[in-house]
């Protein structure tokens, strides 16, 4: 079952309207319980989905991870979902081949339930302290039915990175300080970097990125809290009759976000004649040729992939007009 082919058309259309398409699945049943909960994933990220395959196992492979797979030539790791996120699946039927940040890894699943269309405003971020960095939202696939259907959208960025950790033995900083070489990312004074991102991995990151860069920030983790902020910043601005230029200097974005997802930020932020002068960086773990030529047609000044400081920094110093 390809998903590669789905149309650039179809896409535009879905984030035209602040919508996206969710794969949902099951990965068997928690400790303790008897149903299998309902995870899912955003479309625009599988790749393609399988029966699963025989996996060789590699001799010190990270803990979760089952081994690799030859899948037409290319192969890729495979990583035990369930045991990720705790539960104990009736059999690994059904792969997910996925590609995030420029990488491509598949994961195991008990079985694949549908695919269904959402608006953004249907997800929810999820609490802290109960997803323990797995789960960055909760999708009410029913709307605002009462007893409707929930789905624990996961956070791959943040299980990829604890399953399968960066080799790289260089800090974010010292990625940075190579690729600038001494030149050095300067904002006018009194402006800040607006940022928003769901995932808590990514937040770190970036906030490791932007402190090595000596950039001040804010951080927000959606889109509809980025733009609760800015429409605040306007309002201070407007009272003091200075414009928005003087306090934003730059909003980075994420794409899949609760609420709101990046597409429609960048949007209202283009449309709206104070604001759209701010330049706007979309920093996403799409990627891929399509995704990349799509996330780059939302109107954003530049797109950058997840995670690469390096590539990071020398973007915003571009799109500042420092480069």
């Amino acid at each position: 079952m390809s998903l590669e082919q789905r149309e650039i058309d179809e896409r535009t259309n879905l984030t035209g309207s602040n919508k996206f398409e969710m794969l949902l699945f099951r990965l068997g049943t928690a400790p303790g319980s008897q149903h299998a909960e309902l995870y899912g994933i955003n479309v625009f990220k599988i790749r393609e989905i399988v029966a699963m395959p025989p996996v060789t196992a590699m001799a010190g492979a990270p803990k979760h991870v089952l081994g690799v797979v030859n899948l037409r030539g290319q192969v890729i790791p495979v990583i035990d979902l369930p045991a990720v996120v705790g539960c104990e699946p009736k059999g690994l039927n059904i792969m997910l081949v996925t590609e995030y940040s420029r990488t491509t890894q598949a994961f195991a699943a008990e079985g694949v339930e549908d695919i269904v269309r959402l608006d953004w405003s249907q997800v929810l971020p999820a609490e802290a302290g109960v997803a323990r960095g797995t789960v960055t939202s909760i999708a009410r696939l029913d709307g605002d039915a009462a007893n409707g259907r929930l789905a624990q959208v996961l956070d791959v960025e943040s299980i990829l990175r604890n399953v399968m950790p960066s080799q790289d033995k260089q800090s974010i900083k010292e990625q940075i300080d190579e690729q600038l070489q001494g030149r050095s990312v300067k904002l006018a004074p009194g402006t800040v970097i607006l940022a928003a991102d769901d995932s808590l991995v990514a937040r770190r990151m970036i906030e490791q990125g932007l402190q090595a860069m000596g950039l001040p920030y804010i951080m927000t983790q959606s889109g509809k809290e980025a733009w609760e902020k800015l429409a605040a910043l306007q309002a201070e601005c407007d009272a003091q009759g200075a414009g928005i230029e003087t306090r934003v200097a730059l909003v980075l974005t994420d794409l899949e976000m609760p609420d709101m997802d990046g597409f429609t930020l960048t949007r209202k932020i283009k449309q709206d004649q104070k604001l759209r002068g701010i330049p706007v960086v979309i920093h996403s773990s799409l990627s891929g040729a399509t995704n990349e030529q799509h996330v780059r047609s939302a109107g954003a000044d530049a797109y950058v992939a997840k995670f690469a400081p390096d590539e990071l920094s020398v973007t915003l110093r571009n799109v500042l007009g420092q480069g």
